[in-house]
């Protein structure tokens, strides 16, 4: 059942977010306009160190008005890697230089309404380099022991998707070692 796609065209562009409409016939043969957001990718890490503790910031996020705990992640900057992002972003939101990053896993988000591809990445250590750089981003900085995430996910602690992903991902890989 593929949806077929006769073009598609901007209909409002922001540095952080564009809407498109794309022309597109179901797959029962209706043809109608479908709206699509498109965002820059993302770029997240769960540094773990050798406690089994993961390095989290508590934020506030304002579209929902709540606070939880989430990773250090930012946008793909024009001719970064999501690695290099990842690396880059959790330096300036912690003040934490990972050791050497890896794939963790790969998602997309919402992937009906929305391009954007999230790129989660597992470093092992971090060096402390001194206080963040970007003074937006959190309220505090933690290590969190993996111990506790599930609780945490099930008290509504974490709930940020590229949070959730990464880290139930995190504590699957830790369980098979």
């Amino acid at each position: 059942m593929r949806w077929k796609s006769y073009g598609e065209r901007p209909v409002h562009r922001t540095p952080w977010v564009d809407l498109w409409v794309a022309d597109v016939e179901q797959p029962d043969g209706a043809r109608r306009d479908y709206y699509v957001v498109k965002l820059r990718n993302l770029a997240a890490a769960a540094v773990v160190n050798e406690r089994r503790e993961v390095l989290m910031m508590w934020r506030h996020r304002f579209v929902t008005d709540s606070w939880a705990w989430e990773l250090p992640m930012g946008l793909v900057e024009d001719g970064e890697t999501p690695a290099e992002t990842a690396a880059r972003e959790t330096l300036e939101e912690t003040g934490w230089r990972p050791g050497s990053l890896r794939p963790l896993i790969y998602a997309e988000p919402a992937n009906g309404i929305t391009d954007s591809q999230h790129h989660l990445f597992r470093a092992d250590g971090a060096t402390y380099v001194g206080p963040p750089t970007e003074q937006n981003e959190s309220d505090r900085i933690g290590w969190i022991p993996l111990a506790d995430i599930r609780g945490m996910i099930d008290r509504r602690e974490i709930v940020s998707s590229g949070s959730l992903v990464g880290l139930l991902y995190l504590l699957m890989d830790e369980g098979l070692r």
